[in-house]
């Protein structure tokens, strides 16, 4: 008999911890990868984070987006040749829960490459690694967008 009156707490429990984060609002996490230097890509990645956003916005959710650039579309996140450096200033102010992860393998070889430091917006957070920080975020539940 004690055994079925913890189980009937623990279901009470979870129907009520269930009730009140649908009450509140559900939270969601995405990953946006861009890996090519195109600002087509970069725009629409943008365009992703931005509706993604509006759209759990307006439905009283919260979602947290990182987007992750490396490779060729670490120029993204470069404050010396990225097309899309206004919109990115912009939307950082804009959204909540938005953030940029640039790759430091990426940008330990451009640096090689260049002979020279490789700026880098404000906005952007240096990762170890690009993959390795996209493979993390999924592990830690994030939903994956390649656009």
């Amino acid at each position: 008999m004690p055994a079925l009156k913890s189980l009937a707490l623990a279901v009470a429990l979870t129907v009520s911890l269930a009730g009140q984060a649908w009450a509140e609002g559900r939270a969601h996490k995405v990953a946006i990868h861009v890996d090519e230097n195109d600002p087509a890509v970069m725009n629409m990645a943008l365009n992703n984070a931005k509706n993604v956003s509006s759209y759990y916005k307006s439905k009283g959710d919260t979602v947290t987006v990182e987007l992750v650039a490396y490779g060729p579309g670490l120029t993204m996140l470069r404050a010396d040749t990225s097309p899309v450096k206004d919109r990115i200033s912009a939307m950082s102010l804009e959204i909540d829960h938005l953030t940029f992860s640039a790759c430091g393998n990426t940008i330990a070889g451009m640096k090689k490459k260049e002979g020279k430091d490789i700026p880098l917006m404000s906005e952007a957070k240096v990762v170890p690694s690009g993959v390795v920080r996209l493979i993390e975020l999924q592990e830690q539940g994030y939903a994956y967008v390649r656009p």
